[in-house]
């Protein structure tokens, strides 16, 4: 049996209102990806005002969560409380395995129908834009994989566009983080994953938690990457925020094809114009001292 490792992470988001106003339903987006590196042992939802909570999923296979609302309040709490098992060791970085691949990449035609979607930029009106961006960089075709450019790529973006961390929702569209130079993790990534699209690599949106140093030392908020799809390889991620690949330190909560389809809270209030005053988002990582799990953490 491979040796596994227990991660804890806390995700807090507060929103805070003048006055009682009404909320209608929220979608979160909080719950880890699983699969053959990652399983959730127990994940804990506290809402405030209560909610019924419905979970689904989605079809790109996210679990999400529906929060229905049934009276008013003047601040809205979202509290995850989640504990998940890796089976690798967090400290070791993953094997940077290259995909054989040259560019222009070739899909099977097998699975053509489903990266059609990855390959479709979701900001067409900016095309022009983008392919003036696109000529500044280097040709793909000189590099000896597609992979290899795509990491270049990320690298590239890291020290053009400056990072500035944003609580606005939504993303910027790519030409304004071009001509702003400045960007958050998701404004980066779109960024990313535009480019790679108007060069025929399929890419989609990436949204989860970065276990790092710095994070656990701020008490850092959700984070946002890129990730590619090769020929024999599969998904890979690539982080412009960092300029690096992904490594065990990125933890998926969601992966789309637009930005918005993983945002971690999104949902409509009622009130008077005025009535928003702030939102507050932390998570905390902890690794708990042996296999077991918190007593506390039992709802799924």
């Amino acid at each position: 049996m491979s040796e596994s490792h227990l991660l804890r992470i806390r995700h807090r988001t507060q929103y805070a209102y003048a006055e009682p106003v009404n909320f209608q339903m929220h979608r979160l987006v909080v719950r880890p990806r699983e699969g053959h590196d990652l399983r959730v042992e127990n994940l804990a939802l506290a809402i405030a005002p209560a909610a019924d909570v419905v979970w689904t999923r989605d079809i790109f296979g996210n679990s999400i969560a529906h929060a229905h609302f049934n009276e008013p309040g003047k601040s809205l709490l979202f509290e995850v409380d989640v504990v998940v098992r890796r089976f690798f060791d967090p400290a070791t970085p993953p094997p940077a395995a290259q995909s054989p691949n040259p560019y222009p990449l070739e899909y099977d035609e097998l699975e053509r129908g489903v990266v059609t979607g990855y390959l479709t930029p979701v900001f067409g009106e900016e095309a022009a834009s983008m392919k003036d961006w696109i000529k500044t960089l280097p040709d793909p075709g000189d590099f000896p994989s597609a992979e290899a450019f795509v990491v270049e790529l990320a690298g590239i973006i890291n020290r053009q566009i400056g990072y500035q961390r944003r609580e606005q929702k939504g993303v910027q569209t790519p030409a304004t983080t071009l001509s702003l130079g400045t960007g958050s993790c998701r404004d980066v990534a779109t960024l990313m994953m535009e480019t790679l699209r108007h060069l025929g690599v399929a890419a989609r949106f990436a949204s989860g938690y970065l276990d790092c140093a710095a994070t656990r030392a701020a008490r850092g908020s959700t984070h946002a990457w890129t990730e590619a799809y090769f020929p024999q390889l599969g998904w890979r991620g690539f982080d412009p925020t960092t300029g690096k690949r992904c490594t065990h330190q990125h933890i998926v909560t969601g992966t789309s094809h637009h930005p918005r389809g993983v945002m971690p809270v999104s949902g409509r209030y009622f009130g008077p114009t005025g009535a928003f005053q702030s939102m507050n988002v932390t998570v905390e990582f902890s690794t708990p001292e042996d296999a077991a799990v918190p007593e506390f953490i039992r709802a799924t």
